[in-house]
């Protein structure tokens, strides 16, 4: 079973304290955010370079810029909408220039080549005064950050630590985002409007997004309650748990918390399956107190809400009449989309053309949230070889390499994501992309072969 070794219990402190006050000083000077941002960049690029990405630095550098994505999108620290995806782009494809990538991650060059026609289309479809490159880097920003993540993470061979340590760099920012949070509505109260999703309590930005990164960074903490076996590190994480579960609801958007919480099903499900005899009789009573804590941050929510909060995961308006639509809209959304699939299902009508072609036929401009029938619809045919790429490949990798205990929840949590948010943000594709990563024992010695 793997076992986690964590970084220094003083060192976790400190970076804890260090995200915090990160915060703090974002909140009373907003402009540091671009500086907190560079500066991070910069830190990263200088240990890539340093230590030749011997131990995959490039990865470390990516999480914390996904993890940092909502953050600085929410506090003008992103330099245009797409930073932090080119950013682990640029981050991964320096990792390639240091590693190199396995050969049989073909298929997601496939993936790449299966989106081209797209493009091509794109350019004959959208309108005159349409800017191409904006609609083109948009759409396809989060794809090829997929891509590009899969390459570099197939099969990459590390020990459960380094993994450890990567989604350490992802939580970290995300805990900064917590803090932040706390400071800019210290009183949910003052903010209530209803059981739609709440914008002042996320921060001012758009709460799913909040809500995704917020749901990421739970799972990311439910993982390391089972994995670490260190009493005041996981004292601090489940604290820490509860303070992010509890701005994760009060967003009031659902996709982020339901998706954590079925990640983490998956993950106690696998871990429990895999554990011996001993570590099962130790995973009860560890899970009764987080499953505790749980319980006790949502009935605090539903206190703080007057209640509210249980209507919105009711599909309930205020006053308690139920809604509809349980999607808020996605549903037709996914519908029209599917309708424009079959009437072009050969070339699609081009990348970015959705949003037009929707406003023509219904006369409202809407974004989607479903990446699969957005892939649909602007690619026809080669969207759906390019979706079955995705959906098979991790798979066909799983059959022989069962080494990566993160694998289930990583796979669902894109899936889910993509499907509720699309790839607005980086998270669903480099999250993906690490569940094609391979776990090793470092204590095991290489087989020499003699001859």
């Amino acid at each position: 079973m793997i076992r986690v070794k964590p970084i220094k219990k003083i060192t976790y402190v400190q970076l804890l304290l260090l995200h915090i006050a990160m915060a703090y000083v974002i909140y009373l000077f907003e402009a540091t955010s671009k500086f907190f941002l560079l500066a991070a960049v910069a830190y990263f690029l200088v240990r890539i370079f340093s230590n030749r990405n011997r131990k995959d630095e490039v990865l470390l550098g990516a999480a914390y810029v996904m993890g940092f994505e909502v953050f600085s999108r929410m506090t003008g620290g992103a330099f245009n909408y797409e930073f932090a995806k080119y950013t682990v782009i640029a981050f991964l494809v320096l990792g390639m220039f240091f590693n190199g990538f396995r050969r049989k991650s073909w298929p997601y060059i496939f993936y790449i080549l299966f989106l081209v026609p797209g493009v091509l289309f794109s350019a004959i479809n959208l309108n005159y005064e349409t800017n191409f490159l904006n609609a083109i880097s948009f759409n396809l920003s989060g794809p090829l950050c997929l891509a590009i993540s899969a390459l570099y993470c197939y099969n990459r061979r590390m020990p459960a630590e380094r993994l450890n340590e990567i989604l350490l760099a992802a939580l970290l920012p995300i805990l900064s985002m917590t803090a932040y949070l706390y400071v800019y509505t210290p009183n949910i109260r003052d903010v209530l409007s209803g059981t739609q999703s709440n914008f002042e309590a996320s921060g001012g930005f758009g709460p799913n997004q909040v809500s995704t990164l917020l749901g990421l960074g739970m799972f990311i903490l439910f993982s390391r309650l089972l994995l670490i076996k260190s009493r005041f590190i996981n004292l601090i994480d489940i604290t820490l748990l509860a303070f992010v579960a509890y701005r994760a609801i009060v967003t009031f958007s659902r996709g982020g918390v339901i998706t954590a919480g079925i990640c983490a099903l998956l993950f106690f499900a696998y871990y429990f399956y895999k554990a011996n005899l001993k570590e099962k009789g130790s995973l009860i009573p560890k899970s009764v107190i987080i499953f505790g804590v749980i319980v006790v941050t949502w009935v605090f929510t539903s206190i703080s809400t007057f209640g509210l909060i249980n209507k919105r995961y009711s599909n309930q308006d205020a006053a308690g009449r139920e809604k509809a639509d349980v999607t808020t809209g996605r549903a037709e959304l996914v519908t029209g989309e599917l309708e424009t699939f079959m009437e072009r299902p050969f070339t699609g009508i081009g990348v970015g053309k959705i949003r037009e072609y929707r406003k023509e036929k219904t006369g409202r401009l809407v974004a989607t949230h479903s990446e699969v029938s957005r892939t649909l619809s602007e690619h026809g045919v080669f969207g759906f070889f390019a979706l079955l790429v995705l959906m098979i490949a991790p798979w066909v990798f799983r059959m022989n390499n069962r080494s990566n205990i993160y694998f289930f929840s990583f796979f669902v949590f894109w899936l889910l994501t993509i499907n509720h948010s699309s790839m607005r943000i980086a998270a669903p594709a480099f999250i993906y992309g690490l569940c094609l990563i391979s776990i090793i024992d470092a204590k095991k010695k290489p087989a020499i072969h003699r001859k």
